[in-house]
């Protein structure tokens, strides 16, 4: 076995920064300040947006901001059936997941293309 000369052959020293940081700092703090403010500026109009989601043909409504927050639900009364609450359930539910698939999409139209190369979860898949 080889003795090590202590010094982590990984690690450079001096010399060639590696590929893709030929820029300089000042430039790339210029940058990801054009980016951060773009990336609020989309944020605070995904708030502002609301979408629907439905389910049993619009026997219940969500209805849910771009922020996945649930502004309003609306329920027909006929699907009120004291007998049959997890029927009620069940729409509530597949409601809620329509609507929350509808922001999904909708955040992915309006960040996907400021997250471009950026591996985020969640964002521009």
């Amino acid at each position: 076995m080889a003795k090590s000369s202590g010094r982590n052959r990984y690690l450079r020293r001096g010399g060639s920064r590696g590929p893709g940081t030929s820029r300089s700092a000042p430039q790339n703090t210029a940058q990801m300040a054009e980016a951060q403010a773009l990336l609020q500026k989309a944020q605070e109009q995904l708030a502002a947006e609301t979408v629907e989601g439905s389910s049993g043909g619009g026997a219940v409504v969500i209805t849910m901001n771009g922020e996945q927050k649930i502004t309003n639900v609306h329920i027909n009364p006929e699907v009120i059936d004291p007998e049959d609450s997890a029927m009620l359930e069940d729409l509530i539910l597949a409601a809620i997941r329509d609507a929350s698939d509808r922001v999904a999409q909708l955040q992915s139209q309006s960040l996907g293309s400021l997250t471009a190369g950026f591996n985020i979860p969640g964002l521009g898949d």
